[in-house]
Formats: structure tokens, sequence, C-alpha cells
């Protein structure tokens, strides 16, 4: 009889983000597959037992090619074994789960995807950058920034509008491009812009900037990886909805709680 695989995902850092639903699976896991992005108190979970596997991509580095794992999951499904799949934020928004899925339906191999907190919206919060505000915009859009030099590859004149939010995955690398981009096509120069580095952790910091003024830490080189790159009207309001940085949540008082 085959297994099952689990396409998990583990949410933008913080290891309390996980969903109860993935925590149940990586108990009851024979194999775990995992990315660059899963944070180390995330894999202190996994019981000793379970065989873990480092699969990580990071620019141009792949660890193992992207038909090499899907080859492993099915085949240790095809063994018997309870495998997941373990990836940093969602495992469908720029987390190739998709792809993997695919290879396993095609194989008759038993699957489910276990959705995580995407990076955007566990970054934006802790940074106090809600993602949509009646003022500010009433869109978000999710892009790639490894295509963002490729003039072909975006609708930029559409991601010049106003009255939006533009989150940009792996764009740490491409946030000038991104900047130039958006001013040629008419975006405003003085449109905020953050850089949220390491989000949701206890590492977590927000370079503040916008795409005529690029933050002064990017500029210089100490941001880095993982990185996410907000870009609109939103940003504006981490200066008064900021919360987490810089201290960690308390408990709740117990004894204070209402009854």
């Amino acid at each position: 009889m085959y297994g099952l695989v689990s396409l998990i995902g583990a949410g933008p850092g913080d290891a309390e983000l996980l969903t109860l639903k993935a925590y149940k699976r990586l108990q009851q896991a024979d194999i775990v597959l995992y990315d660059r992005l899963v944070s180390k108190e995330i894999l202190a979970l996994v019981p000793k037992s379970v065989r873990r596997f480092y699969v990580g991509k990071a620019r141009s580095i792949h660890s193992v090619p992207q038909a090499e794992i899907n080859h492993s999951l099915v085949k240790w499904a095809k063994q018997g074994k309870q495998v997941v799949r373990l990836k940093g934020g969602d495992p469908f928004i720029f987390g190739r789960g998709g792809e993997e899925l695919e290879a396993l339906m095609a194989d008759g191999i038993a699957v489910e995807v276990v959705p995580g907190i995407t990076a955007a919206s566990g970054c934006a919060a802790y940074a106090g950058i809600p993602l949509t505000h009646r003022d500010h915009a009433q869109e978000v859009h999710f892009v790639t920034g490894h295509v963002a030099a490729d003039e072909q590859a975006l609708d930029w004149v559409s991601l010049a509008r106003g009255g939006q939010t533009l989150v940009f995955y792996m764009g740490l690398n491409s946030v000038e491009v991104i900047s130039d981009k958006l001013k040629a096509h008419g975006l405003a120069c003085d449109t905020p812009l953050a850089v949220i580095e390491q989000g949701t952790t206890t590492a977590q910091q927000t370079h503040l900037g916008t795409l005529a003024c690029l933050p002064d830490a990017l500029t210089a080189g100490q941001v880095q990886s993982p990185a996410l790159v907000i870009v609109g009207g939103v940003v504006s309001l981490h200066s008064r909805l900021s919360w987490f940085e810089g201290r960690q949540p308390s408990e709740p008082d117990r004894e204070n709680d209402l009854h």
C-alpha cells in the first residue's frame, strides 16, 4: 500500500504560526524533505526518529534538482512511507507546490496540501503593515522578484497604478530594478517602500524608504535574505502600527483573564 505525501507550508519563520494540521503531520511522518527557509525552531518540532533531507534552493543554487525531489517523493510514497514535503511560507505561492502535486498525482500517489501562512501576510502583519487599507490600497499583487529585470515578464504598467500594494517575493537582489521600472512606468517617486528582513522571527527588521530613496541598510548591503519587498501607501502605516520588532509579545496574564 502506498503512503501519503503531505505538501506543507511551514509559514514565514515563527514556529508558533505553524498550523495544527501541519504539526500533526510532522509528528506522524517517516520522512521530511525541507527547504532553506524552514526555521530551525520548526525543524526542532520534528521527532528525532524521523529521517530528514535538506533540499533547499538559493538564488541560482539548487542543492537538489526539482526532478529529483519529485522522484524521491514518489519513491518513498510507493514504499508506504508517510512523507512530508516542508516548505517555507505556503507551498502554492512561489513554492513549486503545484509542480510537485502534478508529479505525485500523475503517479497515482495519495497527496494532500496543508496551506501555510504566506510570507506576505505574516511578515507584513508583524511589521504593522496592513496589505489592504481603505485609505491606501484596494488591491494586493504578489510578484516574483526573480523576473524583475525582464521587461516582458511583468505588466509594469498595471503594477505602477496607484491604490494598490505590491509584494515582491525573492526581490532582495532586484530592488533597484523594481524601483526603476515602477518609476519609469509612472508610479510616484515618493511611494513608500519597505524591505522586511527575517520576517516574523526575533531577528526581524523593517527597513524603510521610497522608490526614489531606497533604505540605507539596503544600499549598504546590510540586508540579509530572506527578505520581502513591499511597495505602496500602506507602508506609511508602519511607524504607527508596528508592534513586534524590538520585543516579544508577553504571555497573557492568566490572573487577570476575564472569566
